[in-house]
C-alpha cells in the first residue's frame, strides 16, 4: 500500500491522535445506592459466610487445569472427569508424565477434549520451564499459560489465592445486568463495574456469590424469585415477588 499524501495523510493523523486521546467509555451507572448494594452483599454473605467453587481440587494446579477444561462445559462434568486423573496427577510435573493421549483419555467426556488435553500439557510444561513447577500469583503471568485468558486467571487468583478478582461468567454477566447492579455490554464492562461498585470488604467472595445466586436463584431462564433474599431491593422488570426469601445461612451445593 502507498504512503498517504499531503490532506489526507493529515486527516488520518489527526484522526488518529483523536483516538487515543479519547476518554475511556464511561460505564453504565448501577440502579441502586451504596446502601443498597452493602444490604444486597451483607445479605448473600449472610447465606454464604464462605462460598466455595464447584469445581472439585486439591491445590492451585488442579484448579487451574479444572479451569481450564470448564469452558464450554459443566462444573458436574469436570468433576466427573478429572477425579481419576487429579487422583494420579496433581502436580505439573506428573501431569507431563502421563502424555497428552492419557490426558485425553480421562477427560474425552468434556467438550473441545482434544485441544483441552493440549493446552494442560502445554501449560504443564509452561509452569515447569518458567514458573519452576508453581502456578503464578499474577494475572500478568497466569494469562501467558497456553489456554489461560482473564477469566481464567481471575477464577484461580480468587479461588487460590484471594484475591479481589470477578471472573464474569454467563451467569454474573446475566445477573449484573438484569437486575441493573453492574451492567456493561462486554464482560470487561461488567467485571470494571462490580470491581467499582462492590464494597471492598465483600469483593473477596463477590465472584462465587453472584455466580451461585446466578446459577441456583436468579436463573437464565426463570428466575426463582419466591427463594431471592434480595427480592426486596431487586429492580429486575423479570422479578415477581417483593417478599425476600428467609435470611438463613445455606448448606453448602454438593459437588457433583
Amino acid at each position: 500500500m502507498g504512503k498517504l499524501k499531503g490532506k489526507t495523510a493529515t486527516k488520518a493523523a489527526d484522526a488518529a491522535t483523536k483516538r487515543m486521546k479519547a476518554p475511556a467509555r464511561r460505564l453504565p451507572r448501577s440502579r441502586y445506592a451504596k446502601a443498597e448494594i452493602e444490604e444486597i452483599f451483607r445479605r448473600l454473605s449472610v447465606q454464604r459466610p464462605v462460598p466455595k467453587g464447584e469445581l472439585a481440587h486439591t491445590n492451585a494446579f488442579t484448579l487451574l487445569v479444572a479451569v481450564v477444561l470448564s469452558a464450554q462445559a459443566t462444573d458436574a462434568g469436570v468433576n466427573k472427569a478429572t477425579r481419576k486423573l487429579f487422583a494420579i496427577a496433581d502436580t505439573p510435573e506428573a501431569m507431563l508424565a502421563l502424555g497428552e493421549e492419557t490426558v485425553r483419555e480421562h477427560i474425552r467426556t468434556i467438550g473441545l477434549y482434544r485441544n483441552k488435553a493440549k493446552n494442560v500439557i502445554a501449560l504443564s510444561e509452561r509452569l515447569i520451564a518458567d514458573f519452576g513447577g508453581v502456578v503464578p500469583r499474577t494475572r500478568e503471568d497466569l494469562v501467558t499459560l497456553p489456554g489461560v485468558g482473564r477469566k481464567t486467571a481471575n477464577v484461580v487468583l480468587s479461588m487460590a489465592f484471594g484475591e479481589a478478582t470477578v471472573a464474569v461468567d454467563t451467569h454474573i454477566f446475566r445477573l449484573a445486568n438484569r437486575i441493573g447492579l453492574a451492567p456493561g455490554k462486554t464482560v470487561d464492562e461488567v467485571e470494571a463495574n462490580v470491581m467499582r461498585v462492590v464494597p471492598d470488604h465483600y469483593l473477596p467472595h463477590t465472584h462465587r456469590w453472584l455466580i451461585l445466586h446466578g446459577r441456583y436463584v436468579c436463573k437464565a431462564r426463570k428466575p426463582d424469585c419466591p427463594a431471592c433474599v434480595i427480592a426486596d431491593l431487586c429492580k429486575a422488570k423479570e422479578k415477581t415477588t417483593d417478599v425476600p426469601a428467609p435470611l438463613i445461612e445455606l448448606p453448602e451445593q454438593t459437588i457433583g
